[in-house]
């Protein structure tokens, strides 16, 4: 979408901007650096092997499930998460569903009502009914 001049984002290239104005109803296919402002109701999934980064902004909500090797989210979240590679949870995330992660970093604020679920140790992990991050 961006071919004339990269655009970055907390390190991160975006590729793709879904803007606060957008709406999409069905599921999403993508590589490299997705960034959405707008709602998304469906499925959102990298492509199998490609480089992905999806960033959900504050204003941002999704309502389905997510297959993305790294996930940042400061919005809105219905659906589980698989996150092959990394989870970053920021202040203004709300994640309403399971978190499969390999990283996870959780700043205060955010909340999580669900599970979080080390892909390594699927087993190994307790449910955990509400999880909210604080400072002290």
């Amino acid at each position: 979408m961006f071919k004339n001049k990269p655009i970055h984002h907390d390190g991160h290239a975006i590729d793709t901007l879904i803007g606060p104005q957008v709406t999409i109803h069905g599921d999403l296919v993508f590589s490299g650096g997705l960034y959405v402002e707008g709602r998304i109701h469906g499925k959102v999934i990298a492509e199998e092997g490609e480089r992905a980064v999806l960033t959900l902004a504050e204003q941002g909500r999704i309502e389905g499930e997510v297959q993305v090797p790294v996930v940042i989210i400061n919005g809105q979240l219905q659906g589980d998460v698989y996150a092959a590679e990394r989870v970053e949870l920021a202040a203004k995330a709300r994640v309403l569903g399971n978190v499969h992660y390999k990283v996870v970093e959780m700043r205060a604020g955010a909340t999580l009502t669900g599970r979080l679920i080390h892909v390594d140790a699927e087993t190994a992990v307790a449910p955990v009914a509400t999880l909210v991050a604080s400072s002290g």
